[in-house]
């Protein structure tokens, strides 16, 4: 017992280190210190499971390790699925609710991803009218949908501004310009109701169905179109909104961050509804940095806020409420695009581009240690909570870095989804969707054939 104390003295970085050192234990001793770190005996495969993460028993990169897709294995994949997901989540008005998260207009997302695709010339065609076809009944579903919250129409993945963005895509590539011309208009208009302050009682600056969602449609827009295609006053004026929302918030509640932000009542921190990705915004709109110029420091000081954040393994906290000595215990750490390090990443990559200084490219590299380790999630496919949102980290390192490294770790993820162990994950709620289930897989499938222009759906650095 002497021995097992010792073992729980030792500053392990993770319970699978402990998992390797209670092998070696008489049986009673290993299950009761797997136990008490919250790791589940498992029946099938490996002989222990952490409860919300697969063990990685992949092969890890050595110089000159092939990739485990050979020929057009991954342009077959991709195929299957998409005809998995056009069969079992057909276009259809009564599943345009949960706007391009878990609706059917990230669906028509996927469609538009892969029509623009090199590699599916033959399917561009079939790709685009697809799109349209899905694109259409989300937007008949917004027409009749009665608007009872503002975010209803400003939401860019929960509500009607990202539908209306991804219409004005797919019309513009199919040469129907007066419907272009209304989506667009439509997406202008939900921006005027972004400009006050305290648009959203419970919180209107993050992703999903704040001003960050905004804006980052709105530089998904001008990628697509080449220019801005909203009026760059327009951008700068919400930006400023999301500056000061934050600024306020953090004098009021005396926050350590510069800025800080709450969605119903909670500070969050990462991706989706919390402080990385809207400072991420404010970063990527470089015409707000100059007209504001002390907005730089303040937005700085919060990034490094962050980064003062990560934990000694690579993570992150999910709120302010977990961090110091409030923090998560190991078993029910979070490994998610929406919170974690898989998200908080891109914060750091776009501060690493920006101010060129290499701790936050440090910062990435950590995430993707522990990516590596804790990234198979249990929770299903998908980009949000699932092993691809967490595959596109090693793409997003990939291009920072050029590594082969971390490409060969993305290709093993995707390998992954399609193995006997995965089998046994859970099914999403919406498993065909663009967040939750397989249409953001195929995103990240295809950014597998050309890593080099890889990039997580709406939030691209470069």
């Amino acid at each position: 017992m002497f021995f097992l104390l010792k073992c729980f003295r030792l500053n392990f970085s993770s319970p699978y280190e402990v998992i390797c050192v209670s092998r070696k234990l008489p049986p009673f001793l290993h299950q009761i210190c797997n136990f008490s770190l919250g790791v589940d005996n498992e029946i099938d495969g490996s002989m222990y499971s952490p409860k919300r993460y697969f063990v990685n028993e992949l092969q890890d990169y050595e110089t000159g390790s092939i990739s485990p897709w050979e020929g057009d294995k991954l342009t077959i994949e991709i195929l299957n699925l998409v005809n998995q997901i056009n069969l079992r989540q057909p276009a259809l008005e009564k599943f345009g609710d949960g706007g391009l998260y878990v609706g059917i207009a990230g669906i028509a997302y996927m469609y538009y991803y892969l029509y623009k695709h090199p590699a599916f010339r033959d399917q561009k065609v079939q790709f685009l009218s697809k799109g349209i076809e899905y694109i259409k009944q989300a937007e008949k579903y917004l027409s009749g949908k009665p608007i009872r919250d503002p975010a209803d129409e400003t939401g860019f993945l929960l509500g009607g501004s990202g539908v209306h963005a991804v219409a004005a895509c797919l019309y513009k590539s199919a040469g129907e310009k007066e419907a272009m011309e209304y989506s667009i208009l439509r997406y202008t208009a939900a921006g005027v109701k972004c400009k006050k302050i305290h648009f959203l009682p419970y919180g209107g600056d993050e992703l999903l169905v704040g001003r960050a969602g905004y804006i980052s449609g709105a530089l998904w827009l001008k990628k697509v179109f080449g220019t801005y295609v909203l009026p760059i006053e327009d951008i700068i004026d919400v930006c400023r909104c999301v500056y000061e929302s934050g600024i306020e918030y953090s004098k009021r509640h005396n926050s350590p961050s510069r800025l800080m932000y709450s969605y119903y009542d909670t500070e969050y921190l990462g991706a989706a509804h919390g402080l990385s990705t809207i400072l991420q915004m404010l970063m990527s709109v470089p015409e707000f940095l100059k007209q504001y110029p002390d907005s730089e420091h303040a937005i700085r000081q919060s990034v490094d806020f962050m980064l003062s954040l990560q934990t000694p393994d690579g993570n992150f906290p999910c709120a302010m409420d977990e961090v110091g000595n409030r923090v998560r215990p190991v078993s029910e750490e979070l490994v998610h695009w929406c919170h974690g390090a898989p998200g908080v990443v891109y914060l750091m990559a776009k501060a690493y581009l920006l101010w060129q200084d290499v701790k936050y490219l440090k910062s990435c590299l950590k995430c993707g240690e522990l990516i590596w380790e804790k990234g198979l999630l249990k929770k299903g496919p998908g980009i949000c909570h699932g092993v691809a949102g967490n595959g596109y980290v090693f793409l997003l390192l990939y291009r920072l870095t050029g590594d082969k490294k971390h490409l060969f770790r993305a290709q093993q993820f995707a390998k992954f989804i399609f193995c006997k162990r995965f089998t046994s994950a859970r099914k999403p709620d919406n498993p065909y969707s663009l967040y939750e289930g397989f249409a953001g897989t195929v995103c990240f499938l295809a950014d597998l054939i050309l890593p080099e222009k890889a990039s997580f759906p709406f939030l691209d650095v470069y």
